[in-house]
């Protein structure tokens, strides 16, 4: 996985893909007991020209959420962490990873697409029941 052509190649013969821009692919994962997340692809590019993939999944409205809480979740995560995106005007969080293409395989990208959908699921059923779980 060196470009985001690969990438989109790899997913593309896994999934069904919702949106297919240029540098922003987006499919329904399938979870256990009929759920699904939604996880979004996006190349990012540093300072230096370093090109990155953006790993994401929507987990539910910024409004009412304690900031200090997704910063203390983001620094207990080895995989993952909580930002604030725009979604239809809106603050949305959303649980992320970004990964260097030199370091990331066809079989780590698939991984961790995994594990952020299962656990971007988790997080979304605990903000949209309203929990303190959180």
């Amino acid at each position: 996985m060196r470009h985001f052509e690969a990438v989109r190649s790899h997913i593309g013969s896994l999934h069904e893909l919702r949106h297919n821009d240029p540098y922003l692919i987006s499919f329904d994962l399938p979870l256990p007991r009929g759920r699904h997340q939604g996880i979004y692809l996006a190349e990012l590019e540093d300072e230096s020209g370093r090109r990155f993939l953006r790993i994401s999944t929507p987990i539910g409205p910024f409004a009412g959420a304690d900031a200090r809480r997704c910063l203390r979740f983001n620094w207990e995560q080895r995989v993952g962490f909580l930002a604030v995106a725009d979604l239809d005007g809106s603050p949305f969080l959303h649980l992320c990873e970004n990964r260097p293409y030199e370091l990331l395989s066809a079989e780590e990208l698939v991984r961790v697409i995994q594990e952020l959908g299962i656990l971007g699921d988790q997080l979304e059923q605990v903000v949209a029941d309203g929990g303190d779980d959180f």
